[in-house]
């Protein structure tokens, strides 16, 4: 038994009382580990502190159950362990950026996070190779650390039909890399020949034309919707851009959806020319 079958044993552990209180050394009792080792170990394999782990996994919890019922949000909120609404409110907002009842609101899409797994669960998507016409971008610049805290801000705020002027329209996400303070700049907006509405605080990106691979990815729903985003990103740029006859070239790569829809299947197109 290798060092992952012992940290399943706590995941099924943790699972089994997400709604109760979790002692960590009866965590690290039922995989077998001084809890010393095992705070460890769960770190190295998972990225996160088992503290921090179950605290995603509750929010997580939490966050499908208040799109999928009428209970109040604090009930549900104490039924997965949090003493207080005040509490349970500032741990959502530190995860997401945005309120809870904005979420249950306007039911975006929110990273979660589901159950730890060591099952590798094949993956795979096709692009189209299309050549593109240049266009233009009306975009805000993120001020958050991930894209996915910006789509948020972006979505509660709705912000697309402010750009717009009331239309519902494609949502572009650009992604830029800041070799200068070494980060990822990233933008959402429309297009410019669609902004007709209030366009203060944005500025104009050009994507260029040219040759690109566009990615559909696999329908969702909006609460695995930004998962498979991710999965489809790392599929893009661990096994079909190594593997292809296309090289990545210099220009913006960015992703478009459209969040009336509630499709939950965006395009990511990757700039590109042969190797």
């Amino acid at each position: 038994m290798d060092y992952k079958e012992h940290i399943i044993k706590a995941v099924e552990y943790i699972e089994e009382n997400l709604k109760y209180e979790i002692d960590l050394s009866a965590c690290a009792k039922a995989c077998g580990y001084s809890q010393y080792h095992f705070l460890r170990v769960f770190k190295a394999v998972s990225g996160f502190t088992p503290a921090d782990y179950i605290r995603k996994r509750r929010l997580s919890e939490i966050a499908k159950h208040m799109c999928g019922n009428e209970e109040y949000i604090s009930e549900i909120a104490f039924a997965y362990g949090f003493n207080s609404k005040e509490n349970f409110i500032r741990a959502f907002k530190a995860e997401h950026h945005i309120l809870p009842s904005e979420y249950r609101f306007v039911k975006n899409s929110l990273k979660l996070y589901e159950p730890l797994s060591f099952e590798v669960v094949p993956f795979s998507i096709e692009p189209q190779i299309i050549n593109i016409e240049a266009y233009s971008l009306t975009v805000y610049k993120s001020d958050e650390k991930s894209p996915p805290s910006f789509w948020n801000k972006y979505n509660i705020k709705k912000l697309s039909l402010l750009l717009s002027g009331g239309k519902i329209c494609e949502d572009f996400g650009v992604s830029s890399w800041n070799n200068e303070e070494n980060r990822l700049d990233y933008y959402i907006g429309i297009r410019t020949d669609e902004a007709m509405g209030d366009t203060s605080g944005t500025q104009q990106i050009y994507i260029n034309a040219g040759l690109y691979a566009i990615f559909q990815t696999p329908q969702s729903s909006h609460i695995d919707f930004v998962n498979t985003i991710h999965r489809s990103w790392n599929y893009i740029y661990r096994v079909w851009i190594p593997q292809s006859e296309y090289e990545r070239t210099e220009d913006y790569e960015f992703e478009s959806y459209i969040e009336q829809s509630r499709v939950f299947s965006e395009k990511i197109f990757i700039p590109i020319r042969r190797k």
